[in-house]
């Protein structure tokens, strides 16, 4: 039986953006972002310093390197959130997520991204349960994709989760780690 190579760099796909999402839609990848921290707590459960300094593919950042970039991007995407809130279509820069993973913090304990994402999830949950369905039309100018409503980054950030805690679990696979 043939089976199907992984892409490591996208173990779960690349994300399916939507302009506009229904209720359901919308309710399930929030359920997604909020669940995000726990699922990801579990995937680096019991890692090594070592297992957590390997990267998850040749090329690729750390398992330390992806904890913390979840939390640098999901910072970012918060208060880009909130821009998109309170401003007329504000224009947001892009950041070199490469050269944010270089910078020594991203040499910390995961514990402390790992808590920083859980209190940042639940204050973005706590944002995202208070808008009404047409908040999440609202648009933001990102300097290198253009025009996003807030319900295309919604259906974005509960895919990064996925995506990033899929890096991890697939390596965890691939060694035969537990």
């Amino acid at each position: 039986m043939a089976t199907t190579a992984i892409d490591p760099r996208y173990p779960i796909g690349k994300p399916d953006l939507h302009s506009h999402l229904d209720a359901a839609q919308r309710k399930e990848f929030m359920r997604q972002i909020a669940s995000h921290p726990a699922n990801l707590r579990e995937a680096v459960r019991g890692l090594s310093d070592e297992q957590l300094n390997t990267p998850y593919r040749e090329g690729g950042w750390t398992v330390r390197q992806v904890v913390h970039h979840l939390a640098d991007s999901h910072i970012n995407s918060y208060v880009r959130f909130k821009m998109a809130l309170t401003e007329d279509k504000p224009h947001i820069k892009a950041y070199d997520e490469n050269e944010w993973a270089k910078l020594k913090d991203s040499d910390l304990p995961i514990d402390v991204s790992l808590e920083l994402l859980d209190t940042l999830h639940r204050r973005w949950i706590a944002l995202l349960d208070s808008l009404k369905p047409e908040d999440f039309g609202r648009t933001l100018i990102h300097s290198e994709r253009g025009e996003i409503t807030l319900d295309s980054l919604v259906a974005l950030y509960a895919w990064h989760g996925r995506h990033h805690t899929a890096h991890v679990t697939e390596l965890k696979k691939n060694r035969g780690w537990k």
